[in-house]
């Protein structure tokens, strides 16, 4: 036992000086680790479980769980609030969920927030067949392996996913289930196959044999290594065989020709837009528990009947030759909401589609408008500060929050805010979390663009194509 009466009045001056010390050294080192991690940018998933938290996603998830309420109103989601709550959702009760946005952009921007908050997995993007519209007959391969991708996906009724899309793609149909199955070639590490069967098959289903693939639709054959870009991902596959034994499959860069994943399993699917293969609609391939969610599914309705009655433009051999082929292609209007209203939805733009069963209000606001000025960041940072909100500044660069961080400094202000590891397409606050979740992009006045997994497909050919012609050397020539 330790006691300072044992001490004369010098020592115990000491050793109190001692502890004085020893506890200032500490609060110092305190201090600076809080400081150190109050600049460590917080995981944006960690960000997502606090929002999944929100009373009224919370109650958005009993009122699934119960079954009763087939059209729910989220009213009062501004800004990224609505990708924010299905990612929340998602992370919640998983299933299978469809959001469909206004338009190619609106889906676009949604899909991206969903990747950065979730991480992608899960997540799929469903846009159009084709490059412009449907009525210039002009197929976009890219886009077609994120449907194919998509349909692929499907054919697992337990797999857990939230598939974005538009009005325009909704409108052209697609293979069914059985179709798909029959024209989809499953490969698997181990299994006893022939390369010149894999061949045979390929070529059967219309695939391309070239010196090395660029773009989906085309296979290639070196010794024991087969390479195929199949319609149903975003990169080609090299499958290396011993003998008649796949050894191993891996995914590759186009660009690089550098392996990315190793993989266990491959499906591969031709294009399914040629001869008359799409006879159903997306909606027919659905789970039958599958949650609608629609900013306005009356704007759905009304494009789809307006790309219905739009006439094809012809200009070259892609082109349909009359609307009645193009149309052999379509949904009606009609018969997308008849399928659609079979669906447990949700609608979170300005109203809802006939009479809500349940309204679940929330109260955000769009992130204010700055234009670049930090008078008005700073007064809008302090106001939000002393209503008791906590403020959180989402960048994809971490020096992006230095430099806000830096800004205040040399104004000489102490604007306490989180910085966050991922963006998102619009800022918002939460009056109800009291929360503010504020974009560097918006801050500075800088365009946003979303990413989508086709761009990689679609950049293939073009780098390829570089690569050839900075081969070439005196005497070659061009056919």
């Amino acid at each position: 036992m330790f006691y300072l009466s044992n001490f004369n009045s010098d020592a115990k001056v000491d050793i109190f000086l001692d502890f004085k010390n020893i506890i200032v050294t500490f609060s110092v080192i305190l201090h600076i680790y809080n400081y150190q991690l109050s600049f460590y940018p917080l995981e944006v998933q960690d960000l997502l479980k606090q929002y999944a938290a929100h009373p009224q996603v919370t109650a958005l998830h009993t009122l699934l769980k119960s079954k009763t309420s087939r059209n729910i109103f989220l009213k009062g989601l501004n800004g990224s609030g609505a990708a924010m709550t299905i990612a929340s959702l998602f992370s919640k009760r998983r299933g299978s969920h469809v959001c469909v946005l206004n338009d190619l952009e609106e889906a676009g921007y949604f899909y991206h927030d969903l990747v950065q908050l979730t991480g992608g997995d899960g997540i799929y993007f469903f846009p159009s067949a084709y490059r412009r519209a449907i009525k210039y007959g002009h197929v976009d391969p890219a886009n077609e392996i994120l449907r194919t991708e998509v349909l692929s996906t499907l054919q697992d009724p337990t797999a857990p996913f939230v598939i974005v899309t538009y009005p325009d793609a909704l409108a052209e149909k697609v293979i069914s289930r059985e179709v798909l199955k029959e024209n989809t070639l499953k490969i698997s590490v181990g299994e006893k196959l022939d390369n010149m069967f894999v061949s045979d098959v390929l070529d059967e289903y219309g695939f391309e044999q070239v010196d090395y693939v660029y773009e989906p639709g085309q296979y290639a054959m070196r010794g024991s290594i087969l390479d195929v870009f199949s319609f149903s991902y975003e990169f080609p596959y090299r499958i290396d065989f011993f003998g008649n034994e796949v050894e191993t499959i891996r995914s590759f860069d186009v660009e690089t020709q550098l392996s990315k994943e190793k993989l266990d399993s491959i499906y591969i699917v031709p294009e399914m837009t040629k001869g008359n293969r799409t006879n159903s609609s997306l909606m027919d391939s659905l789970p039958s528990g599958t949650l609608l969610a629609c900013k306005d599914l009356a704007w759905v309705k009304e494009r789809i009947g307006s790309i219905w009655n739009e006439e094809p433009i012809t200009g070259d051999e892609e082109s349909f030759a009359d609307i009645s082929r193009m149309r052999a292609r379509l949904v009606t209007g009609e018969d997308f909401l008849r399928a659609a209203l079979n669906f447990r939805r949700i609608h979170f733009g300005t109203r809802p589609a006939g009479v809500a069963d349940a309204t679940l209000t929330f109260s955000t606001q769009a992130q204010p408008i700055y234009h670049k000025n930090f008078d008005m960041v700073s007064d809008s940072f302090r106001n939000y500060l002393e209503g008791g909100y906590t403020l959180y500044i989402l960048s994809d660069v971490e020096k992006q929050a230095t430099r806000i961080r830096a800004i205040f400094e040399d104004r000489g202000e102490n604007i306490p805010f989180t910085s966050v590891n991922k963006t998102i397409h619009e800022g918002f606050t939460d009056d109800a979390l009291r929360i503010c979740l504020f974009t560097d992009h918006q801050l500075f006045d800088r365009f946003h663009k979303f990413n989508l997994k086709s761009e990689k497909a679609r950049s293939g050919k073009l780098s390829l194509s570089l690569k050839e012609l900075n081969q070439f050397t005196t005497g070659d020539y061009i056919v």
